[in-house]
Parts: structure tokens; C-alpha cells; sequence
């Protein structure tokens, strides 16, 4: 699942949150060639079929095309979300709903879990190879970001194919209830997640914190909300789609309708009251599009022991904390970039 950049490398992040956009054209019609300003070069790893955060995601950052240059999308497989193929297809169909589909890279990253895969590797054929290779490849261009919003496998599978990979990119994670213990993301590959907090890569930890008001849970939102305001949002999709729970769909605002609706029947969400779900995932792009939405500390590299955090206060190894978003900021972004699009280029 989901300031200022304050590790090795140094990246250009500062966006402002006001969008200029042309008002000539339908927002259908817009795309990123309309905007001057400075894109964020993002490759974006995802369990996309897990529940709903990443599909809102993927929708936000292919329709603000005026600050993301998307390289590409990865998909790893997590628990809730059945087999690899199946975050490949519904990652598919939101670019569908964007009107990307086959216009930008989506690749097949790790179905199984690090140690799995890890074990007698062979460089030249293992599961996520495909996505791996293009994370390795991709980021050779520099200043290209990784935002991780699922397991970590598909980055440590890159770092352990070529220690360099390290060197020349950093990773922007949604996960983690640190320093409590628990949540989705790692626990779906705690191995992978030790590997790459005991690297040397670049690390931005954006907090889930489940039930407190400083992670990414807090940005909620609810049934109802999305009932009122997303009918028809987004551009209208030249080809529809069938949706995960069937039905056909022209716009991204009338598929998180969906989403929604469906998401409380889901077993392993369990009841909800409040009908409402945060879209963590969402805010890992939010705070690269504008770090003031959320607060950052460096700390010593912990690592995860039997399922508890472990302190390293002498380790030379930093990584930057996220945490205490701007829940009203971030969903009033959400809303207006789903209701006056630009396109990412392609």
C-alpha cells in the first residue's frame, strides 16, 4: 500500500500544487505536451488488484501529466489479489479508463515473494524478470524515482540482479506501520523489505499507520463522498471496460464508484462502519507533487525482528520517514485533477 527529499540523491520534487493548464481544449483532449513545468520522472510499482488505493493511484498520476513524467508501470502479486495476472489486468484497465492503454510500459514483476525467488537465482530467468530488467534499465535515466506501493520484491530482485541499481535511483515506499508493527505491504515480504533497508538505495518510508491520524490512513474518504462527486470524472475512455466486478465503464469517476461499492463485501477488509477507505497509495504521489503536504524525519535504518522493529541508533545508514499528511489538501487535489485532467505524455 502508501517534505522535502532528504537522501543521497538529489531530486528537482518541487511542484507547485496550482496547476496552469490550457482552457481551450477539452479536458479529454489535454496532455502533458500542453504544460511547461518540470515533470517528476516516476516509475510506478503496484499490487494493483488488492483492493481499491492503487487503482486511485495509477488514475491521479496518469491525469497529472503536467507533473508526472511516467516512465512506466511494474505489478507485483500480493496476497488479497490473487495471481500476477491479475494486477496486470486491472492496472490495464485503468490506463484503459485514461486512454494510455498499450501507450505506456505495464510489465509483470514478482508473483512470488523474495526468499522464494531468491533462492539458487539465476540472473537470466526468474520470476519478475520483466519487470525487474525494466526497473534496472529505466533507471538509468537519471533522476527517475521509484514510488513502491505493494510488496518490496520487485526492489530487492533489482538490487540483488545489480548492486549499481543502488547508485542511481531512490525509492519512495507506501508501507509499514513503523514503529508499530504490522501492516499490508510488509508483511506481504518482510525478507524483501529488510534487504533493501539493509542497502545502500535511497529510502522514503510513507507511513500507513493503521488507525492513527499521522499515516497515510487517515486520508480517507467515504462512500457517500465518492458517490456525490465522482460520477463521470475523468476523461471518457474512447474504448470502455469491464470491471473487476463486471459491469462497463467509461470513466474512472463512474469505476471508483464501483470499487467502492464492492469493497465492503470483500472479506479481508472486514466491516467498516463509516463506509470509508483511505487511499494510501495516492498520497506516496501527492507528496512528490507538493512535500508540503506531509512531514519528513531522518532516521538510522531499523530493521524487522519476529515481526517487531528493531532500533539501530549507530547504523550509518539513514532512511527519511513520512508521516502527519494533509488529508484535506491531498483529496481536494484528487478531486480537482479527476475533474480537470492533463494527461501523461506518451
Amino acid at each position: 500500500m502508501k517534505h522535502l527529499p532528504l537522501l543521497v540523491l538529489s531530486f528537482s520534487l518541487t511542484i507547485t500544487a496550482c496547476k496552469q493548464k490550457p482552457t481551450t481544449i477539452a479536458p479529454e483532449e489535454k496532455s502533458a505536451e500542453n504544460s511547461d513545468i518540470p515533470k517528476i520522472k516516476v516509475i510506478f510499482d503496484t499490487d494493483a488488484n488488492n483492493e481499491l488505493d492503487d487503482q486511485h493511484a495509477l488514475a491521479y498520476m496518469f491525469l497529472n501529466g503536467d507533473v508526472f513524467d511516467v516512465k512506466g508501470i511494474t505489478v507485483n502479486a500480493t496476497y488479497n489479489g490473487k495471481k500476477i495476472q491479475s494486477h496486470y489486468d486491472e492496472a490495464e484497465r485503468i490506463m484503459q479508463l485514461c486512454n494510455i492503454k498499450g501507450k505506456l510500459p505495464l510489465l509483470k514483476g514478482a508473483d512470488a515473494n523474495f526468499k522464494e525467488i531468491s533462492a539458487d537465482f539465476d540472473s537470466t530467468n526468474f520470476d519478475g524478470k520483466e519487470g525487474v530488467d525494466f526497473l534496472l534499465e529505466e533507471t538509468k535515466d537519471e533522476n527517475t524515482i521509484i514510488v513502491a506501493v505493494g510488496k518490496l520484491t520487485n526492489i530487492a530482485l533489482a538490487l540483488k540482479k545489480d548492486p549499481s541499481f543502488a547508485k542511481r535511483t531512490k525509492i519512495v515506499w507506501l508501507g509499514s506501520n513503523y514503529p508499530d508493527p504490522g501492516e499490508y505491504n510488509q508483511v506481504n515480504d518482510t525478507v524483501s523489505m529488510n534487504y533493501v533497508l539493509n542497502s545502500k538505495i535511497p529510502f522514503e518510508m510513507v507511513t500507513v499507520r493503521y488507525g492513527k491520524p499521522s499515516g497515510t490512513d487517515a486520508v480517507a474518504i467515504t462512500q457517500e463522498e465518492i458517490n456525490k462527486k465522482m460520477p463521470g470524472l475523468g476523461p471518457k475512455a474512447s474504448t470502455p471496460i469491464v470491471g473487476r466486478h463486471g459491469g462497463e465503464f467509461h470513466t474512472f469517476g463512474d469505476y471508483s464508484i464501483s470499487l467502492f461499492e464492492h469493497i465492503f463485501d470483500e472479506a479481508h477488509i472486514g466491516s467498516n462502519p463509516k463506509k470509508s477507505r483511505p487511499l494510501f497509495d495516492m498520497v506516496a504521489l501527492a507528496i512528490l507533487k507538493e512535500p508540503n503536504w506531509g512531514t519528513t524525519k531522518e532516521i538510522p535504518a531499523p530493521i524487522l525482528i519476529d515481526g517487531k522493529w528493531v532500533e539501530r541508533p549507530n547504523n550509518e545508514r539513514k532512511i527519511t520517514v513520512w508521516e502527519n499528511f494533509e488529508k484535506k489538501a491531498i483529496l481536494d487535489d484528487f478531486f480537482l485533477t479527476l475533474k480537470d485532467p492533463v494527461l501523461v505524455k506518451h
